[in-house]
Order: C-alpha cells, then sequence, then structure tokens
C-alpha cells in the first residue's frame, strides 16, 4: 500500500523571552500566513493528510490551527508531548501507533527532530526552515514497517511562499 508521510516544521515563531517559556512561543503573523501557504500547497498537490501527528507546544498548535481550514473538518489529530523537540526515535513511535488503513500522515514537530527524521527515513539531507513540509513516500503493509531506516523516497520539499 502507498503510504505518504509529511514531515513539517512549524511555521516562524517569536522570539524566546524570560517571561515566555519555549513551549509557549507564538507563532509571528508572517508565520500564521506560511502555515496557510504551505497547506494551501499541499491540497493543491493532493497530499491532503488523513492524521496529523503534532507537538503540543503551542507554536505547533497554531500552525495547525491556520492549517485547519483547508483540510477536511473531521481531520483527526493527536498532540504528542513527546513530539515537543523530539528526535527521530520519537517521531518514529508515533508513527508506530497509526492504523495500517491511515495512508497519509502529516507529522508536525521542530529542528533538529524534522531534518534528523527526513535524513533518517529517505536518506535526503534537506534544511528544515520554519513552514517547509517534506514529501517523502513508501510502499509497506503498515507503518511499523514503513518506519525503518531508508524506507522512504524523497518526493519535494514545500516552502512557503509568502513575502
Amino acid at each position: 500500500m502507498d503510504r505518504r508521510l509529511i514531515i513539517m516544521r512549524h511555521a516562524q515563531s517569536a522570539a524566546g523571552s524570560l517571561a515566555t517559556a519555549d513551549h509557549d512561543r507564538a507563532l509571528t503573523d508572517k508565520g500564521k500566513e506560511e502555515a496557510r501557504d504551505v497547506a494551501d500547497q499541499l491540497v493543491q498537490l493532493g497530499w491532503t493528510p488523513q492524521l496529523v501527528l503534532s507537538s503540543d507546544a503551542r507554536r505547533t498548535r497554531e500552525t495547525l490551527e491556520k492549517m485547519a481550514p483547508l483540510f477536511p473538518s473531521d481531520l483527526p489529530v493527536e498532540f504528542d508531548e513527546d513530539l515537543y523537540l523530539g528526535g527521530v526515535a520519537a517521531i518514529q513511535n508515533a508513527l508506530f501507533t497509526v492504523d495500517k488503513e491511515i495512508t497519509d500522515v502529516l507529522v508536525l514537530a521542530h529542528n533538529p527532530g524534522c531534518q534528523n527524521a527526513i535524513i533518517y527515513f529517505s536518506g535526503q539531507a534537506e534544511r528544515m526552515s520554519p513552514a517547509n513540509a517534506a514529501l517523502l513516500h513508501c510502499t509497506s503493509d503498515d507503518w511499523s514497517e514503513a518506519a525503518q531506516s531508508g524506507n522512504f523516497s524523497f518526493v519535494q520539499v514545500l516552502r512557503p511562499q509568502s513575502p
């Protein structure tokens, strides 16, 4: 069965401060535009997710909030604290729980985890700036098999088009 994995870094967020914990950083206005733009690109390419696995940080939640109007209203979302600054193992573990009937998954997380996951799953090194979404594809019976090193082919990276 064809499986498509979208690994996306959250959109641009405000700089941290002593008053704001890293986990609670909000998106900038530019970040909100970037999130909508990348969601629009995903839909135009036919890469609409059937499930979102997201970090529970404010900036990932807000990224998804800006993308959601372009996705189906009944799109299931799972917020996972392990994806907050988690690496490849956290992303892999989240994918291991995905039902085999789901073919298209969006993982919304942070760097360096996103970049490292792309290398692990596809062998392709890509710089993941805010709101970048890497599109990966493989053929596999289930997500436990798919989410192993080198099983995905790199398709492309979507980058925000807004100035």
